[in-house]
């Protein structure tokens, strides 16, 4: 059922590339080619792929907004970036690479988690070009040594039940608050996507780098997260204090009740109204 709902997105879209280096590339999908609204970039989270976005694309597609969505360097079907281990060697291709695609227009940037990370940086970085910012689950807002979850590993196990059970783990401690909505298909897109991670060293999400680049972000920026987001449990106030003290054209927060990390796969037709009440408020 999951390829199925995939293949049929697909159809939608046209698919493109843009170059990385040395001849790696960056593979883009863009749904609602020709639309009259600002274009929507969409960018996923770690060991993920545009397909993160699976149950939001259409919704948003029917504004009338072009939504373009990568898959990051070094997961789903684009190359990494050679010699890269992380999201701050993303941010020269992606900005090439939107440059390339949508010329000198203005677009709204939306990410998700590690993709939320990078959004901010190249937002900071590249700021022309850039409407709106936000930040959907977004770590890296202060530095941290422990990890708030405990991930199982599963690429040294010798069974199929094994990777299986320890993959359903994953998804239930840091993505998903609602453990019945862990079905087969949704196991299925994880480990589609988790198999196709080549950047597992990353480390940027422990630091305040997000925070550090939402500081230089000069466009309006909004943060949604779902309420049970594992990652901020019981931090609630502290994170809405931090994303005001740092952040200068901060918008708000909005928290989606329950959902858990993966808070647009969870709560979708939810997350789709209070994003685009952030894109038009911010957009005015």
């Amino acid at each position: 059922m999951v390829n199925t709902a995939i293949a049929a997105l697909q159809a939608q879209a046209r698919r493109t590339t843009t170059p990385i280096a040395d001849g790696a590339q960056i593979v883009w999908h863009v749904w609602g080619e020709g639309g009259s609204g600002v274009p929507l970039v969409l960018l996923h989270g770690g060991s993920g792929s545009w397909t993160h976005w699976l149950r939001n694309i259409e919704a948003l597609a029917a504004t009338g907004r072009e939504v373009w969505v990568p898959d990051l360097p070094g997961f789903g079907d684009s190359d990494g970036v050679p010699g890269g281990q992380d999201a701050d060697t993303m941010l020269d291709p992606l900005h090439a690479g939107l440059r390339s695609l949508l010329g000198e227009r203005s677009f709204d940037l939306v990410g998700f988690s590690f993709g939320a990370m990078t959004a901010g940086m190249l937002a900071a970085r590249y700021p022309q070009g850039v409407r709106q910012l936000v930040v959907v689950g977004a770590p890296a807002i202060w530095a941290s040594s422990d990890k708030a979850v405990r991930l199982l590993g599963w690429r040294h196990l010798e069974s199929e039940k094994a990777r299986e059970q320890a993959h359903r783990h994953n998804l239930q401690a840091l993505m998903l608050h609602d453990p019945a909505r862990i079905d087969a298909d949704t196991l299925a897109l994880h480990v589609q996507n988790v198999l196709r991670d080549r950047l597992p060293r990353r480390r940027l999400s422990q630091t305040d780098v997000l925070a550090q680049a939402l500081g230089q972000v000069v466009c309006p920026v909004n943060a949604i997260y779902g309420l049970h987001d594992a990652l901020y449990l019981g931090r609630h106030a502290a994170l809405e204090q931090a994303l005001a003290a740092t952040t200068p054209h901060f918008e708000g927060l909005q928290w989606i009740a329950d959902a858990g990390h993966w808070v647009q796969f969870e709560q979708p037709e939810r997350f789709d109204q209070v994003l685009l009440a952030c894109l038009e408020a911010g957009g005015r």
